[in-house]
């Protein structure tokens, strides 16, 4: 009998050589290339060469898949039969030639059913007896975060820093994806190198639409009235900025201005809900300054005019650079010296 490897598979039975068949549901598309390219290898330890046969559910019919999971190889011992976009094969009339093979596969194959969404079913617990069932799902960040330490390490040959990982996930999201294809980046501009650093990672990757934001209202809340306007112009023009993300840059620090207003009227700690408020980046505490100078109804006032400007700028009534303009001039500023440039 096949001897069981270990993977990092989703909770469920473990992925292994011994799997006959396996159903990889869910939307991450690269998780499910991941766990296949791990079964794989899984089989080629226990069984040495192994063919691999793909095939598109739309393309085939189910009886021709089958049959080349019970045929036997030419050349390698064990077959290892890929079935991707099979919620468009298997269904209710198919979907019993699937649960009559899965209660009796052949052992000279191992058939591996791939789809974004597959209903759980007969299917999933004849799978079960003989395989495994895994749920692929975008990680979360913390889980994204683990990932890219291991896959720079395991993968890319290359130590990842602490620090760095954070940064890179914060850029770039839990897109498993996209997260290696800038590690793989970042190991070739390391040049070397043992480690890929937090300033490598700043210089290579491209800010999020998030830390975009944060820079935005920075910029604004902590230049003088006169300036304003400059800055704005600056932003749109020079930084290439678009009208509407600048737009809802001003529009999300509102409603932050009047949540935070409205928390402190409660007695709450500003200060300590930062992460409730996502409060991040420099523009945090002017945020928080204006929110203590400012009273909730004034700050929602503030807000609606912002709303109704962008409102009035996706319908085509208004222009988006003039509605940028004159919500800019609308902004507070805190007083509070420590925040201002």
């Amino acid at each position: 009998m096949a001897k069981k490897e270990k993977s990092d598979a989703p909770a469920g039975k473990a992925l292994s050589a011994e799997c006959r068949v396996v159903i990889m549901r869910g939307p991450d598309g690269f998780r499910r290339q991941e766990l296949t390219g791990q079964l794989k290898a899984m089989l080629e330890k226990s069984f040495g060469n192994v063919d691999v046969v793909h095939f598109t559910g739309a393309d085939r019919p189910a009886a021709e898949i089958l049959d080349e999971c019970r045929s036997f190889g030419l050349i390698a011992s064990h077959k290892l039969v890929v079935l991707d976009d099979a919620d468009e094969l298997i269904k209710e009339d198919t979907r019993p030639l699937f649960e009559r093979y899965a209660a009796a596969p052949s052992d000279g194959a191992t058939l591996v059913i791939r789809a974004d969404s597959l209903p759980a079913g007969k299917l999933d617990k004849a799978v079960d007896a003989v395989g495994c069932v895994i749920t692929c799902e975008p990680p979360n960040d913390a889980q994204a975060r683990e990932w890219t330490l291991r896959q720079a390490k395991n993968v890319h040959k290359i130590e990842l820093e602490d620090d760095a990982a954070t940064l890179l996930v914060e850029r770039v999201g839990p897109n498993l994806a996209g997260l290696d294809m800038e590690i793989a980046k970042l190991a070739v501009a390391a040049a070397g190198a043992k480690s890929i650093n937090k300033a490598l990672v700043q210089e290579y990757v491209g800010k999020s639409r998030d830390e975009e934001i944060w820079d935005i209202q920075s910029q604004l809340l902590t230049a003088r009235p006169s300036e304003r306007l400059e800055a704005v112009r600056k932003i749109m023009d020079v930084n290439r900025q678009p009208a509407t993300l600048v737009l809802w840059a001003i529009t999300d620090m509102a409603k932050k201005i009047h949540a935070v207003s409205r928390a402190i009227r409660a007695g709450q700690n500003p200060y300590q809900l930062k992460y409730a408020f996502k409060l991040f980046g420099d523009s945090a505490d002017p945020i928080i300054e204006i929110a203590k100078q400012i009273e909730p109804t004034a700050a929602l006032r503030l807000f609606r005019v912002c709303v109704e400007a962008d409102r009035r700028t996706k319908s085509g009534l208004a222009d988006a650079d003039r509605a940028v303009e004159i919500a800019t001039l609308r902004l507070p500023r805190p007083k509070n010296s420590a925040v201002q440039r």
